[in-house]
């Protein structure tokens, strides 16, 4: 079915909606498009714009709209600040959702950013409160396991380095990721595991006036590294903070977990470097499916990301002898590949 034909097909569905609920609208245009992302999901708004509701496209065959309902539902039992499922029609892939606005938190931190001093830290402060909240949910859902850590790492070899840089690897540099990859899961596994919305970062949360912030795209969720969304807030693929600040919300996160009994008293250094490769298995999926988003969607804009990226992973990697080989292959292999693709 195309986009157009589903799109006339929602619009349908949301005005039932709304006539089944006696809400009236000014006017009986169609639904206007409220924002996009990086799936096959599309968001839309009424056109008058004075009620605060979202309409959903999500395909049935690309996308888990029951995913989406329970996990919302966990997460505003929880007293978190995420969308109300008012309506959803798993058949046909559409919902109606309350609006937590157009404020995200990357044009705010941004903004924050410029202006200098610490004018952020009440958005981590809050974000990162709020992920201790979702981190003692119990959800039905899939365990990040081994296949799934392995699976997205392999987005890696495979879409990056083979498909945007067109390298093939050797059979010393497949070795060498082997190695790097089995480490990444030594590590994930070995922390304890709770509740992970997999994409927490500036683009999945919106600034609120109550009850901040918003919580969005959670559908995907797990059960996995207590480090995981942490290190996808603290070096978001969008947004560079400052090295100094990430520790900072590092350790006050670590507090904050051991204070709640959420986790048994661990170091500090081993707590970074949960953190530290964790960010690592993370950013070689990102590089991954950023590459497969240029690639195969056609959405350009993905392929200026990596740079940062790359730059985590080789800043990890400084950190750690058992990382340094990779490390320095990143360095001397990728990075010149990357430049000349980028300058195409």
């Amino acid at each position: 079915m195309t986009q157009d034909l589903r799109k006339k097909q929602l619009n349908k569905w949301a005005h039932a909606q709304l006539a089944a609920r006696s809400m009236v609208i000014s006017g009986a245009g169609p639904l206007v498009p409220a924002s996009d992302d990086a799936s096959f999901r599309r968001y839309y708004r009424l056109p008058d714009g004075l009620h605060p509701l979202i309409f959903v496209d999500a395909p049935p065959d690309k996308e888990d709209s029951r995913s989406f309902v329970s996990i919302a539902e966990n997460l505003n039992d929880a007293g978190l600040n995420a969308p109300v499922v008012f309506a959803a029609d798993y058949d046909l892939g559409f919902m109606m959702l309350s609006d937590l606005g157009t404020d995200l938190y990357l044009p705010a931190i941004e903004a924050a950013d410029e202006a200098g001093a610490d004018g952020s830290r009440p958005l981590y402060r809050d974000a990162i409160d709020a992920l201790c909240i979702m981190q003692s949910i119990k959800a039905e859902v899939p365990d990040y396991n081994i296949i799934l850590l392995r699976q997205e790492m392999d987005l890696f070899p495979h879409w990056f380095l083979g498909r945007e840089l067109g390298h093939d690897c050797t059979g010393a540099e497949v070795k060498m990721l082997d190695a790097v990859f089995a480490l990444m899961i030594k590590n994930a596994l070995e922390q304890p595991q709770v509740f992970v919305h997999r994409d927490y970062h500036s683009r999945n949360l919106m600034v609120t006036s109550d009850n901040n912030p918003g919580i969005i795209d959670f559908q995907d969720a797990v059960q996995g590294a207590v480090t995981y969304d942490l290190v996808s807030l603290l070096r978001d693929c969008y947004f560079k903070l400052p090295p100094d600040e990430v520790r900072h919300w590092v350790v006050y996160f670590r507090a904050r977990l051991i204070e709640q009994h959420r986790i048994d008293p661990v170091d500090e250094e081993t707590f970074m470097r949960w953190f530290d490769l964790m960010g690592l298995q993370r950013h070689l999926k990102c590089a991954g499916i950023f590459s497969r988003l240029h690639l195969r969607d056609g959405k350009e804009g993905y392929l200026g990301d990596i740079p940062l990226v790359i730059g985590y992973m080789k800043e990890v990697c400084t950190r750690y002898e058992d990382l340094a080989s990779f490390g320095g292959w990143l360095s001397e292999v990728v990075g010149p590949r990357l430049k000349s693709r980028l300058f195409e």
